[in-house]
């Protein structure tokens, strides 16, 4: 190895860990915001699952999960973003971030009828005039509610079962014959 090349390879080295020493306080940071941003995540997840099981009670332990689960991907994404902030990568974080929008703008036009189901089972599962049980008319049909679920409820007309989505329902409802 020639002296140039050995004075060189000795100026990279340097150079390197002389970036390394100075990257040391913005790894700490990051590491530490991270540690803080997991216990506080991880308290945020707890107070929403003692919660979602006060409010929840009568309800499959999927929907709390589902429910939870949906929390905690924005909760780690944030967390996930703002320690690309913390360590100095703003326009990776920023970038990442429009990205994400657009990802979630196109789930959630491709899920907007599944996500109206859902939210209007919400309603009808805690409405208390629409139970299992009832006779009601939804349009040109009338049966006896069988089962309400998040995104469908099942009747019984005569012998068939017709099931139907809570969106159509929802809006739409009547009670025949009610108390």
């Amino acid at each position: 190895m020639t002296a140039l090349q050995s004075g060189l390879l000795q100026r990279a080295l340097f150079d390197f860990f002389d970036r390394l020493a100075a990257a040391i306080p913005t790894i700490l940071t990051g590491l530490v915001f991270v540690a803080l941003a997991a216990i506080l995540v991880k308290v945020v997840l707890g107070v929403l699952k003692a919660v979602l099981s006060r409010t929840m009670r009568g309800e499959s332990p999927v929907y709390r999960q589902f429910l939870t689960t949906i929390v905690a991907v924005f909760l780690w994404f944030g967390v996930g973003l703002s320690t690309l902030s913390v360590v100095g990568l703003d326009g990776i974080a920023a970038s990442l971030g429009t990205a994400a929008g657009f990802v979630a703008l196109g789930v959630s036009y491709a899920t907007s009828d599944m996500i109206a189901d859902a939210v209007a089972g919400v309603y009808l599962l805690r409405d208390p005039d629409f139970e299992a049980g009832d006779t009601v008319r939804v349009g040109d049909m009338e049966g006896v509610v069988g089962t309400i679920e998040l995104r469908k409820t099942r009747f019984s007309v005569g012998e068939d079962t017709v099931v139907r989505g809570n969106a159509d329902i929802e809006a739409r409802w009547t009670k025949v014959g009610g108390e």
